[in-house]
């Protein structure tokens, strides 16, 4: 799902028109399969009696594969492959930062600004407000500015939880 949306992100950037409302439309929808897949296999596992040994790997690794995808074909698709890759290394470092705590001994910090469900909501949204750009002959200026507000918000949530971290090891 979330390849599938990194791709809409991608070729939706040379896109014109129709063609163009089809693949945003096609991302948001595939942004939110992404997050309904994530949500079902872990009840599955969870709920169903089938966890496994190997089922913390697969819970994480492929949310970060999934996270470089989206954002980074976000980014290819507005045009600036940089902001999509800075993106998705601050979503990778907010995964990262939390499962460093959980690693330290501490409970999991979900907090945000920008947690995924937070990213998830914010590329999504842009996708489906990115319809509008024709209305004042822009594109892909809200595909931009929310690209920089998932990296700006990842980075501050990977420092808060860093903080998080350090404190409650402080204070053990």
């Amino acid at each position: 799902m979330a390849a599938c949306a990194g791709a809409c992100f991608w070729l939706a950037g040379g896109a014109h028109s129709g063609s163009r409302v089809a693949l945003l439309l096609a991302a948001a929808l595939f942004c939110q399969f992404r997050l309904l897949c994530n949500l079902f296999d872990g009840m599955v596992a969870i709920e169903g009696g089938k966890q496994a040994p190997d089922g913390p790997f697969w819970n994480e690794f492929p949310d970060r594969i999934a996270d470089i995808v989206i954002l980074v074909g976000a980014g290819y698709g507005a045009g600036v492959p940089a902001l999509g890759w800075a993106a998705a290394a601050f979503a990778v470092l907010t995964a990262y930062t939390r499962e460093l705590g959980r690693a330290c001994g501490l409970p999991a910090d979900f907090s945000g600004p920008m947690a995924k469900q937070h990213r998830m909501a914010t590329i999504t949204a842009a996708a489906l407000l990115s319809l509008l750009e024709p209305l004042w002959r822009g594109q892909d200026e809200i595909l931009i500015g929310a690209l920089w507000l998932i990296a700006a918000g990842a980075a501050v949530t990977a420092l808060r939880r860093a903080a998080n971290i350090v404190r409650a090891l402080r204070a053990r």
